[in-house]
């Protein structure tokens, strides 16, 4: 016997009228920090500053299991983002956590 299948709409299809967006001051921030952890890579690197709370250098590299390049690569676009601070020390860089943007990406999700 077959079911008796009616369209019910749901309560967020039963308006068909456009749906303004307000201005959003916060959608670019927003944006630019979830792309810096838009990859698995580049959440592991984050989750490892963060669990150092100190500047890390070749450390990362052998951390992960990718060549010295690619997680350079990584590292830059989380820095271009904010979201990870490099330091020179030398020949080498020292990368840790940017707290206030951290607080920022955090804050920022929760508002979704």
């Amino acid at each position: 016997m077959a079911a008796n299948r009616t369209s019910k709409k749901t309560a967020c299809c039963s308006d068909t009228n456009p749906c303004p967006l307000p201005p959003d001051q916060s959608a670019e921030q927003l944006a630019t920090l979830a792309w810096a952890i838009a990859h698995p890579a580049r959440v592991r690197i984050v989750r490892l500053l963060i669990s150092r709370n100190t500047c890390v250098c070749g450390e990362i590299v052998d951390e992960m299991p990718l060549a010295q390049s690619t997680v350079s690569q990584h590292l830059k676009i989380l820095k271009e983002s904010g979201l990870v601070q490099g330091e020179v020390d030398g020949p080498r860089v020292c990368y840790c956590i940017n707290p206030e943007n951290l607080s920022a990406l955090k804050a920022l999700v929760g508002s979704l």
